[in-house]
């Protein structure tokens, strides 16, 4: 079975999607996407994705309205690949368009628009036991809150992490955690929960967002606040969350155990609620 992509309003084998080498993603990353996951074929916070998109084309300027469609046409990518009743992802991009190179934004240019589904699996291994995390400078710009395309800084630092045996990178700015790579981050000390506020240098992520909420409902205390470096090594536990990530136990950072070096009881508890909410929301199992 070929695999079927969506670009600029059609559906078509992938290898016939064709993108002019003048699009202004490919010579600018110039654009925004999304990843939407899928629990056996239905949609986690589709309606939190879609206004975090809309949201990212707005501070771009990129002018592209019709985003109401999107999820009837995520929802057809999967029927046309097979995956309508797995756990799947669709990764969604839209880019300014493509025009003769030139700096600033050309007018009346249509939004490149591309999509491509996958399976996506939990990684039920470092669900269970946790992963081991590095840290690095967070040397990205200073508008993470943009989900943009323009993703080397992580890819670099992620990369190092790999190189190095860990499942992911932790970053530091002006010597406080902002987040991770591809994930949020989460500090529990003392049965405080901390992560870093909503801001510019942190993306809204949507499992963040669920975390939040499952704390608000639960009773779990909770700080939006910055974690100095040094606290990491004294955290009682840590965890990162996100679409591929969910919640996902960190059981050292560097060389040196989180606590005992296995998954707390805090982070056990928001899985647990987590994948409940899951279940709820989805009306099925994880």
């Amino acid at each position: 079975m070929s695999e079927v992509v969506f670009l600029n309003g059609s559906f078509r084998d992938k290898a016939e999607a064709l993108i002019s080498p003048e699009d202004r993603g490919f010579n600018f990353a110039d654009g925004v996407y999304e990843v939407v996951k899928y629990y056996r074929g239905i949609p986690f916070r589709m309606k939190d994705h879609m206004e975090r998109l809309d949201r990212s084309l707005s501070e771009v300027r990129i002018d592209y309205i019709q985003t109401a469609f999107l999820p009837d046409m995520m929802a057809e990518l999967l029927s046309r690949n097979g995956l309508s009743h797995s756990d799947a992802g669709v990764y969604l991009q839209i880019t300014r368009g493509a025009s003769r190179r030139v700096h600033h934004f050309p007018p009346d240019l249509q939004p490149t628009v591309y999509a491509y589904a996958f399976p996506f699996p939990s990684f039920s291994e470092a669900l269970d036991k946790g992963i081991r995390v590095t840290t690095a400078d967070d040397i990205r710009w200073l508008r993470c809150d943009i989900k943009s395309v323009a993703l080397l800084p992580n890819t670099m630092l992620y990369q190092r992490a790999v190189e190095n045996g860990a499942g992911e990178c932790i970053l530091v700015r002006d010597g406080r955690v902002t987040e991770a790579t591809h994930s949020s981050v989460f500090v529990v000390k003392n049965g405080i929960l901390y992560t870093h506020p909503a801001s510019n240098l942190i993306l809204p992520g949507i499992t963040r967002k669920v975390v939040l909420e499952l704390c608000i409902v639960n009773g779990i205390a909770f700080s939006e606040h910055a974690v100095k470096e040094p606290e990491l090594y004294e955290a009682d536990e840590i965890f990162i969350a996100g679409t591929g990530s969910e919640i996902t136990p960190v059981v050292q950072v560097n060389d040196k155990l989180v606590c005992t070096g296995v998954p707390g009881r805090v982070t056990r508890w928001l899985q647990g609620l987590f994948f409940d909410n899951v279940r709820l929301v989805t009306g099925n199992g994880a």
